[in-house]
């Protein structure tokens, strides 16, 4: 088990990365169908920039780092680039995980032949609970190691996803959940929590069953919280949120960087959270966000999410300071402290008028601001 006492290891030789989805909207705050535009009104120039499920959906993923400021760099670099050619095409990056404002038309698929299939298999739940996603990768080449890490990161994904609660809104009005994204993702088939994974063929053998059921296509539409990439010598975190700022998706790499440090620096056994505990933790995570309480990862009982992440802090210090972090992390943790989460600061714009405009305002505006400048 990550525990709050043991020795902090050193993170600097772990790469990671940041891929964002995010939605495109009209002036107004409706969704845009405009994805495959933009892409082709972007300066790429090697950028990965890609269209997601729906055409109202576009995606940015960073390099592979090794610090948080080169993480920072990029996530805005390529913020502003998609910002820029969306407003070529009078339409706005949002970053947020559920759409503040939608219309009854349905959404429109992207034009990608894999992506149509899977609307084909899957029917109208493809349409239903739009949401977007924050995914962090950091580099892990063997899959033993990164399934024996996907066992020690399971107790941690309420505090990340609690963290991370982007998405107060369902299209029409506030949920009472910071992270309604959450929610409306776990009713996808193959989404949710991974499994205690004791191998390497006990993984295969999922695969090979859930592939059997076609509750999935592909070995990609493996949507878990955390898993091994299959395209990438990667583990994947799935867990977050869209950031609401560039700082914040570079938190979240930075944090879980920590948290995979420690996993392969630890000799003990991961703890065998039961699959039924680590969804009621992620609900509570889902609902309270970073201003309430979720199941502390070592004792399993409810505190504070700030502590927790001050814990996590505290005993990741000596690894954030080696590798320059130490500072970055500290001066975010403060931000967040006297500004929120993204879910608190989007009820809080709305709170002023109770239009959903200003959050839409608010959240396009924040998406290219850095941290600090107002």
């Amino acid at each position: 088990m990550i525990g709050v006492g043991n020795p902090a290891p050193v993170t600097a030789n772990l790469t990671v990365g940041v891929e964002e989805e995010f939605f495109l909207v009209d002036r107004d705050g409706f969704l845009a169908q405009e994805a495959p535009e933009t892409l082709a009104e972007a300066d790429r120039d090697g950028a990965d920039l890609q269209s997601e499920l729906l055409r109202c959906q576009i995606e940015a993923a960073t390099e592979p780092r090794t610090d948080a400021a080169g993480l920072v760099a990029d996530l805005r670099e390529l913020r502003n680039r998609l910002a820029g050619a969306a407003a070529a095409r009078n339409v706005r990056l949002l970053p947020t995980s559920t759409a503040v404002r939608t219309e009854p038309d349905r959404p429109i698929i992207a034009p990608d032949a894999r992506y149509r299939r899977m609307a084909r298999h899957l029917g109208g739940l493809v349409f239903t609970g739009l949401t977007c996603g924050c995914h962090v990768h950091v580099g892990i080449e063997d899959r033993a190691t990164a399934l024996r890490v996907s066992n020690h990161l399971r107790p941690w994904l309420p505090t990340l996803l609690a963290l991370s609660g982007n998405s107060p809104f369902d299209g029409s009005g506030l949920t009472g959940y910071a992270s309604a994204r959450n929610l409306l993702w776990a009713r996808w088939p193959t989404a949710g929590p991974p499994p205690y994974l004791e191998s390497v063929d006990h993984y295969e053998s999922i695969m090979t069953a859930m592939l059997n059921t076609e509750a999935m296509l592909d070995r990609k539409m493996v949507y878990w919280d955390i898993r091994p990439s299959e395209h990438q010598p990667t583990l994947e975190v799935r867990v977050c949120d869209t950031a609401g700022t560039a700082e914040e998706a570079a938190l979240y790499g930075v944090l879980v960087r920590c948290l995979v440090a420690a996993a392969l620096d630890e000799d003990r056994p991961a703890p065998r959270l039961p699959h039924e505990v680590l969804r009621a933790g992620l609900w509570r995570a889902a609902r309270d966000g970073l201003s309430g309480r979720c199941p502390d990862p070592v004792t399993g009982e409810l505190r504070p999410v700030p502590e927790i992440l001050r814990d996590l802090r505290d005993r990741s210090a000596s690894g954030l300071k080696e590798s320059g972090e130490l500072d970055f992390v500290d001066e975010l943790l403060d931000w967040l402290g006297k500004h929120g989460g993204g879910a608190d600061r989007q009820r809080a714009a709305f709170d002023q008028r109770h239009r959903l405009t200003d959050v839409v305002d608010m959240v396009a505006d924040q998406a290219l601001r850095p941290i600090g400048s107002g």
